[in-house]
């Protein structure tokens, strides 16, 4: 499946991406600039903080209250599709899923 990233300077990246795998371990396996990861996906930071482009955002499951709390000590803008990249995983109706990388995760 394809994943699509694209950094603040609007630089894009395509990758390969496996089934059952998070948007932000794709990012660090395919070394993405942007998405830090300092928790290395525990939920305990927002260092992979991304925006879920249209019309992804009605194939993912609501964030729960663990990944909104932690949003918002995001050091970039929350928006309303906002996510942590952590918290997303990888499903075939994801196959081509776009995310936009915050200016900055600190």
């Amino acid at each position: 499946m394809k994943l699509h990233y694209i950094e603040d300077n609007g630089q894009e990246h395509i990758v390969d991406a496996e089934l059952g795998t998070t948007v932000m371990s794709t990012a660090v396996t395919n070394g993405i600039p942007g998405i830090d990861a300092q928790c290395g996906g525990s939920l305990s930071c927002a260092s992979c903080h991304v925006y879920v482009e249209a019309p992804w955002q009605d194939n993912l499951a609501p964030a729960g209250d663990e990944e909104s709390e932690m949003l918002e000590s995001a050091a970039a803008e929350v928006r309303p599709n906002s996510r942590l990249s952590c918290q997303l995983e990888l499903g075939p109706d994801l196959d081509g899923l776009t995310v936009r990388i915050p200016e900055t995760q600190w």
